[in-house]
């Protein structure tokens, strides 16, 4: 099972990263708080102090065209924040 699915990267993860040694990843939905400390720590070889997690709900929405009515829903997953130890980050745009 693949723990870390990718990091998130946008504005508030971004800030929260710079300012609170926090970064953000999308994570496996049946992953735990434990495997996900350990996942970080060997995939970035840093010391994890807090692990949050969060089930995002999928979003809906509908249209309404000339044929009918279209629904749409966007797909849930699962979010964890990392809480680094003061002194170590992970540089994420490395790889890119």
């Amino acid at each position: 099972m693949r723990i870390l699915v990718k990091p998130i990267i946008t504005e508030k993860a971004t800030n929260a990263s710079e300012l609170s040694n926090c970064f953000t990843f999308v994570v496996d939905k049946r992953a735990n708080k434990v495997e996900i400390k350990k996942a970080v720590e060997a995939a970035y070889g840093v010391s994890v102090e807090k692990v949050r997690t969060i089930n995002v709900r999928p979003d809906r929405s509908q249209r309404y065209t000339k044929t009918g009515i279209l629904t749409a829903k966007t797909n849930a997953y699962k979010k964890a924040m990392v809480q680094l130890v003061e002194g170590d980050t992970i540089d994420l745009y490395a790889n890119m």
